[in-house]
Order: C-alpha cells, then sequence, then structure tokens
C-alpha cells in the first residue's frame, strides 16, 4: 500500500515520524511500533519491508536500481530511516538529556501516550469475539510477565548475539514490545548498543586519521565482530518479522490488532514511572560500569506513588500531556485525510 505521490509536507511530517520511532525505540520499555501504529504507517512500513525479498536483491545485482528503489516503496523508507538516524544524533540525545535530570516526568509522559495509544487502536476496534478477547488478554499477560522477569548474564556468543538481533529488533515491528528493554532482559544491551557502538565510533574515528593499529586491539576487534552480527541478526529478524506480519495482517487483521492492543496494555508496566533504577553489581555488591563510566542498567523496582507530594500530582499532569499528544497526532491524521480527499 505505498504512495505513489508524496508532497513536500507529507516527506517532512515522514522525516518527523522517523525522529519519534528512533527516539522510541532507544528507550528501554518504549515501542518504535508503536510509533508507527499511532502515526497511521504502520501497515505501509510493514508491506515495505516485506518487499526486501529475492526479487529485490536480483534487481539490485542486476543495476537496476530505480527498479529496486520503487519495488521496495525506497522513498518512504528511505525518509523513514533518515529521520531515525536524525533521531540518533539529536533527539535521543536531548531525550538522554531528559530522562536523567527530570526521569520522572519523562517516563509519565510516555506512560500517558501509551494510555493514548490504546485508546485510539481500541476505539476503532469492532470485533469483541471471545477470541480476540481471549487474544488481548494473553498479550497483557506476556507484556506484563517481560516487564516482570529477571536479566540474564552477558554473553557475547556470536550465535546467541544473532538471535538477540533478531528479538531485539522487535520492537521496531511488534507494537507495545520494546526492544532495548528486551536487550536488557536478555543481558546485552550494554554489550550491543552502548560498548560495540562506541568502538564503531571508535574505528570511524581512526580510519579518518588513517590510523589502523585498532586491528591489533583484540577487544575492539571482538565488540566489532558483535555489531557486525548483531546487525545481520537485526536485518534477518526486520525482514523475516515483516513477512511474518504482513501475512497475518492480511489474513487475520484483527486477531493481529488484538494482540497488539495486549502487547501495548502489557507495556504500561514497563513504562510505569515511578520505579528505582537497579544496578548491577559483582559478587562484593560494588556497582558495575559500561565503557563509558555509566553504572550498568539491570531492572527497575516499581513502586506506588506517594499521594501527599507534588511530585506526583506534577507526573499525573505530565501523563495527561502525553495523552494530549497522541489525540493531537490522531486529530492531525484525521485533518490530513480531509485534505487529500
Amino acid at each position: 500500500m505505498p504512495h505513489s505521490t508524496r508532497t513536500l509536507t507529507d516527506k517532512f511530517f515522514l522525516i518527523i515520524k522517523g525522529l519519534a520511532m528512533g527516539a522510541a525505540n532507544k528507550v528501554p520499555g518504549v515501542s518504535g511500533g508503536v510509533v508507527a501504529f499511532v502515526a497511521g504507517f504502520y501497515e505501509e512500513f510493514i508491506y515495505s519491508l516485506q518487499k526486501i525479498n529475492f526479487k529485490a536483491f536480483k534487481l539490485f545485482i542486476n543495476f537496476r536500481f530505480r527498479s529496486f528503489w520503487r519495488y521496495i516503496n525506497g522513498r518512504f523508507l528511505g525518509l523513514l530511516i533518515l529521520g531515525m538516524l536524525i533521531s540518533y544524533f539529536s533527539v535521543s540525545k536531548i531525550l538522554d538529556y531528559l530522562i536523567i535530570h527530570f526521569e520522572l516526568y519523562v517516563w509519565a509522559a510516555f506512560f500517558g501516550m501509551i494510555i493514548g495509544s490504546i485508546y485510539y487502536i481500541v476505539k476503532d476496534f469492532d470485533d469483541w469475539s471471545k477470541r480476540n478477547i481471549c487474544l488481548i488478554i494473553i498479550g497483557t499477560i506476556i507484556g506484563v510477565g517481560i516487564s516482570l522477569l529477571d536479566p540474564a548474564k552477558e554473553n557475547d556468543n556470536l550465535w546467541f548475539v544473532f538471535v538477540c538481533g533478531i528479538i531485539g529488533v522487535s520492537g521496531m515491528t511488534l507494537p507495545g514490545l520494546s526492544g532495548s528493554f528486551i536487550l536488557i532482559l536478555l543481558g546485552n544491551y550494554v554489550l550491543l548498543l552502548v560498548d560495540s557502538v562506541n568502538a564503531l565510533y571508535d574505528t570511524m574515528a581512526d580510519l579518518i586519521r588513517w590510523d589502523f593499529s585498532f586491528v591489533a586491539n583484540s577487544q575492539r576487534v571482538r565488540l566489532l565482530k558483535v555489531l557486525v552480527v548483531f546487525s545481520l541478526g537485526s536485518l534477518t529478524g526486520l525482514v523475516t518479522l515483516s513477512h511474518f506480519l504482513g501475512y497475518v495482517l492480511k489474513h487475520y487483521k484483527n486477531a493481529t490488532f488484538a494482540a497488539i492492543i495486549g502487547f501495548i496494555t502489557g507495556s504500561l508496566g514497563v513504562v510505569w514511572p515511578w520505579k528505582h533504577k537497579i544496578y548491577k553489581t559483582d559478587t562484593l555488591g560494588t556497582t558495575l560500569f559500561d565503557g563509558l563510566g555509566n553504572p550498568i542498567l539491570d531492572n527497575y523496582d516499581r513502586y506506588f506513588p506517594d499521594i501527599t507530594s507534588i511530585e506526583t500530582y506534577l507526573a499525573i499532569f505530565y501523563i495527561f500531556i502525553g495523552i494530549a499528544i497522541i489525540l493531537g497526532l490522531e486529530w492531525y491524521g484525521k485533518q490530513t485525510q480531509k485534505t487529500s480527499k
């Protein structure tokens, strides 16, 4: 269902949506798939990813680049990915700052956005059969269950890293499942999204200076291998999951939406604003740090807020702000549809 023509405004807002999706994917507990779903481009996103197949590969190796670009809906994917890349170096950095200094209010806004997303999907969902209600309940239980799991220990075995790539990319394609949070549970969040990415930055800086001494650095080479395998796993997961989701959306659309409602509802447990961070420690109880000198996040200890605190009511205010953002996106979507007609 790709759009053959897009106005300049459409292209601009597609980049903005990519910005939002990239920022969401980076935050443990938040799913970029939710952004795609609420912003109204989830199905086009899945169907476009489905086009990355053997036929696309044949077009590419035969140098039929224009046909290849049209076939994979390249304009759509390209603008979306551009937004994600810009997000990684801009919006996500701002988000990092806000989480450090205003953590409660940021999580409260995300919590509100998830509530708004549930409302957005449920209000147009009209197939409340017993099967779909069961799927909603199962999806909710899975989402809550994931939030309560204890994280595993770090594992740099390349086969496991490949599997992490397949599973971790789920946050981009499955609304309600956070790829970043799943990587924390698998024990490899720091290894794959911090240490290996830093190794890539350092290597790029060395290459710009024509410094190839890093090839003798076994730790750097190991992290680069890990990043390559993780990237291959992510690409494999993205393509295979998109084909699976494309099939179920085509043949079992209402059942798929029911499961997504459940996953998103279950994710409320992950983004619950009132929580303390639990950091990894060694056998002596000393806090462990990553390559950047930051304490390694292990999980969260959730608690019920103090109803006598002004901070609690400010957080509730930001929950309503989050809900308003989603309702605003919905209003914008309706106005855009009216204009296009």
